[in-house]
C-alpha cells in the first residue's frame, strides 16, 4: 500500500476552510494545493475570499493567481495541471500533501478522473455564450432542467459556463450530459482522505453575510469595476461579480441590493455544494 497521501479540506464557501487548511498543512509541512475554480484567476481577489498576504506566507499555495480569466479553463485542464503538481511533490519527498477549496467538480475531476465527454462543439459553444451574454443564465438553466434534471440539481448553476458546457452536451448528443458521468474511477498512485468542514446553517449564513459586507468594505466594486472589459467571460459569470455588473448596467436599483443579492446567492451556492457533496460517502464531516 502507498504511502503517499492527499488529504483534501472541503466544504461550503464560509465554512472556515483556508485556516483549517493551514493548521493541517503545517502539522504535515506540506504545501496547500488550493480546488477552487475562481481563485486560481490572478485577475480575481476581493469577491474570490483569496487567502490574505498573511496566510499565503505561512504556507505555500498552488493554484492561487495562477492564471487569466482571458484563458478558458476547466476541470479537465484542472485534472492534468493538478495530477502533474501532486506526483511532483510526492517524488519530491513529501508523503502527505494537502489539498483545499470548494470546487466540488475539480475535485471530483482530480480523484476519480474526467469521463470521456464529447469534444466541444465551437459553434454551438459560441451561440450559446451570445444567449448567456443576450438573454442570462437562468434561460439557459430552465432548458437544462428540461433536458437534464440531474445535472441541473448537481452542477453550479450560477456558473454560467457549467450550464453552458452541460447544456451544449445535451444538445450535441441528444443526451443527458449526467449521463457521460459513468465510467469506472481512474486509478491514482496516492490514498485520499476528504474531510468535509460544516457548521451549523444558521452560522454559515451568517458568516456569509458578514463576509460579502466585509468584501464591499475591502474594494469588491473597485474590482468589478476594473474587470468591466471582461464581464463576458465565463469567469466572471459568477456571484459576488454578475451582481455589481448587473448594478453598473442598470439592472439594479442600488449598490445595497447587489450586496443583498450576493449574500442571497452566495448562501444558495452553499446549500448546492452541501447537496452535492452529500452523495460522497468518501467524506468524513466535522462540524466548526
Amino acid at each position: 500500500m502507498t504511502s503517499r497521501k492527499l488529504v483534501i479540506i472541503l466544504g461550503p464557501t464560509a465554512v472556515g476552510k483556508t485556516d483549517y487548511s493551514i493548521e493541517t498543512a503545517l502539522r504535515y509541512d506540506s504545501p496547500i494545493i488550493s480546488c477552487d475554480s475562481r481563485q486560481i484567476y490572478k485577475e480575481m481577489t476581493i469577491g474570490t475570499a483569496v487567502p490574505s498576504a498573511e496566510q499565503l506566507s505561512a504556507v505555500q499555495h498552488y493554484f492561487i493567481h495562477s492564471h487569466t480569466v482571458k484563458d478558458l479553463y476547466t476541470a479537465g485542464k484542472y485534472e492534468l495541471e493538478a495530477l502533474e503538481l501532486i506526483n511532483r511533490l510526492f517524488d519530491e519527498g513529501h508523503e502527505t500533501l494537502v489539498m483545499a477549496g470548494g470546487s466540488g467538480f475539480y475535485i471530483d475531476a482530480l480523484v476519480n478522473g474526467l469521463d470521456d465527454f464529447p469534444s466541444a462543439d465551437l459553434q454551438l459553444r459560441g451561440e450559446l455564450m451570445d444567449r448567456l451574454k443576450n438573454e442570462g443564465v437562468e434561460s439557459l438553466r430552465m432548458e437544462l432542467k428540461a433536458l437534464d434534471p440531474e445535472s441541473y440539481a448537481t452542477i453550479d448553476i450560477a456558473n454560467g459556463q457549467r450550464v453552458v458546457r452541460a447544456l451544449e452536451v445535451c444538445l450535441m448528443t441528444g443526451k443527458p450530459f449526467s449521463s457521460f458521468k459513468t465510467s469506472s474511477k481512474k486509478k491514482r498512485d496516492f490514498e485520499v482522505e476528504k474531510i468535509g468542514l460544516t457548521r451549523p446553517r444558521d452560522v454559515l449564513y451568517d458568516r456569509i453575510d458578514r463576509r460579502v459586507i466585509q468584501m464591499v468594505d475591502e474594494g469588491l466594486v473597485e474590482e468589478v469595476r476594473g474587470l468591466q472589459q471582461y464581464k463576458d467571460l465565463a469567469a466572471l459569470q459568477t456571484v459576488g461579480y454578475k451582481e455589481i455588473f448587473d448594478w453598473f448596467d442598470g439592472n439594479l436599483e442600488s449598490l445595497d441590493r447587489a450586496v443583498e443579492l450576493i449574500q442571497r446567492n452566495t448562501r444558495r451556492y452553499a446549500k448546492r455544494q452541501l447537496s452535492y457533496w452529500g452523495r460522497d460517502k468518501e467524506i468524513k464531516w466535522m462540524e466548526l
